[in-house]
């Protein structure tokens, strides 16, 4: 979500959702992300850690492991079993997440009293956000599935509020043809309906309204579909809900947490990308379903009696092709064709062509075996790569390993690059792309750079204990936990590097 959705679509949004928590809460108009890369799973793990991938480990949705040699998935867990599906999908745990949560201290601040129930359509997204103690997370199953499911970490088998949940007809009840909410005339807020821009679902020749999901669904993941539509949200909400009543949460003195996450968004936006009808009208949509949300909470915890925090966990880019055909630079990065002419390009250098194992998320790992049996200097390499770098059109400044380790950088994008690096997880050679320039497809909207598209966000919160007002000052990502822990009185998680934004608490 970036942070003009708030304030873009605003006349469309009802006075229950997003401007309640505005107008009721608070709201912190200047905040970002402040590390590299601004991706799903780092962002999920740096909101409710207080901290970066430089301390909590997630330093990407995958990566590659330079002990196994191959690209791994952030809650990947063989160790593991799924829990009501027999896909490997099931198979996902907070294994690689080094620290802990809010949501962990508060279990363990409660002596595992305190109920943890994270949500999200994402399996990264809801275990991230839960981590290691949660009572259960739980993530969407789409395929020819269509339930919600969770895995072995948290649980042996699902509880019947969840059997009865999927058992429903609630999730079949979302094939339905996605129209717009309003007349399409009244979306001023956002580009042409039929455009070159956007990428829209096989079987439909224009990514135009209406979809048909029921007749599109075969074509398109079956359930997998929902994803990409605003219905993924209200069935987020739908089963949050549910889960708000099946674990009777907020009824006793004891603080518990719900943490839902709409991962919807994101899918819709690197779908048509963040100028579209579709993207208004999914947030749109989301505002009610936000409504619903917490009408919900008031009946059920009590009006007064929970806390609300709403962020992000990154922004977006405009599609490039629309900037450019409105005459602002931006551009696409040929991401593997780059990878094989820097390969070339050290084979040739060295008369070697095994020193670099791999080139992913904007990092090149060098094989400091291969160096070391070969006598080299891993700095001078890292040096030559860089500077050879430099000399593409598409990249914008390069780091090596050896700047970041013995470089202390306090601002720009070199500070987020640091915030950004995990010592023995990361690359060796850092190379950023010019402004509004990514590696994707031509059409749909993509995130992950450190300019301020990806790291701009809103941060409100609303509730019991906070204040009501706003502020302009900087605020980060890693400031959220800590701020949270504060207010409830438990102690911050265990790798916080972000501070209390005081002005937020009464």
């Amino acid at each position: 979500m970036r942070f003009d959705y708030i304030t873009r679509f605003s006349n469309h949004y009802e006075n229950g959702g997003f401007k309640k928590l505005i107008e009721q809460g608070f709201f912190c108009k200047n905040h970002h992300f402040n590390y590299v890369p601004t991706t799903t799973a780092a962002g999920h793990a740096s909101i409710h850690t207080g901290t970066t991938p430089q301390n909590h480990g997630i330093i990407g949705n995958y990566w590659f492991n330079r002990k196994k040699k191959e690209k791994i998935y952030c809650v990947e867990d063989l160790n593991v079993s799924p829990v009501g599906t027999s896909s490997s999908n099931g198979r996902r745990s907070p294994s690689q997440l080094g620290v802990t949560t809010i949501a962990d201290q508060n279990r363990l601040h409660t002596q595992m009293k305190g109920k943890t129930i994270s949500i999200s359509i994402k399996d990264r997204a809801a275990i991230l956000s839960g981590g290691h103690t949660a009572n259960a997370a739980y993530w969407f199953r789409g395929k020819g599935q269509g339930s919600w499911i969770s895995s072995s970490h948290y649980i042996d088998k699902l509880p019947k509020w969840v059997i009865d949940f999927n058992e429903s007809n609630i999730i079949d009840s979302y094939f339905k043809p996605w129209q717009t909410m309003y007349p399409i005339d009244t979306y001023t807020e956002s580009g042409l309906d039929n455009t070159k821009f956007e990428r829209g679902f096989k079987g439909k020749e224009t990514a135009t309204f209406p979809y048909d999901l029921q007749q599109l669904k075969t074509q398109n993941g079956d359930y997998d579909i929902l994803r990409h539509t605003p219905y993924g949200n209200s069935l987020t909400v739908d089963f949050a809900i549910s889960a708000l009543k099946g674990e009777k949460l907020g009824k006793d003195s004891i603080t518990d947490f719900l943490l839902v996450s709409f991962s919807s968004t994101d899918y819709i936006g690197h779908n048509f990308g963040v100028n579209s009808k579709e993207i208004e009208d999914t947030y749109i949509r989301l505002d009610k379903d936000l409504k619903r949300l917490l009408k919900n909470l008031d009946t059920e915890v009590g009006i007064n009696n929970y806390t609300v925090f709403l962020t992000s966990d990154h922004g977006a880019t405009h599609v490039p092709r629309y900037l450019k055909s409105k005459k602002a630079p931006a551009g696409y990065f040929k991401e593997a064709s780059f990878g094989i002419a820097v390969k070339n390009f050290v084979k040739k250098q060295y008369a070697l062509d095994s020193i670099i194992e791999n080139i992913s998320n904007n990092q090149v790992f060098l094989n400091h075996k291969k160096i070391k049996e070969y006598k080299l200097s891993s700095s001078e390499i890292e040096r030559t790569i860089a500077k050879h770098m430099l000399e593409y059109s598409t990249i914008d400044r390069v780091f090596t390993r050896s700047q970041l380790e013995n470089t202390t950088f306090n601002s720009g994008i070199a500070s987020s690059i640091q915030k950004g690096f995990h010592m023995t997880r990361s690359g060796d050679v850092f190379f950023v792309i010019n402004p509004s320039t990514i590696a994707y497809a031509k059409t749909g909207s993509a995130h992950g750079s450190g300019y301020t598209y990806d790291t701009h966000v809103p941060l409100i919160f609303y509730g019991k204990g906070i204040n009501k007002g706003y502020t302009y000052t900087k605020t980060y990502v890693s400031d959220i936990a800590p701020t949270i822990s504060t207010l409830i009185g438990i102690e911050h998680p265990n790798g916080t590097t972000g501070t209390v934004i005081t002005e937020v608490i009464e």
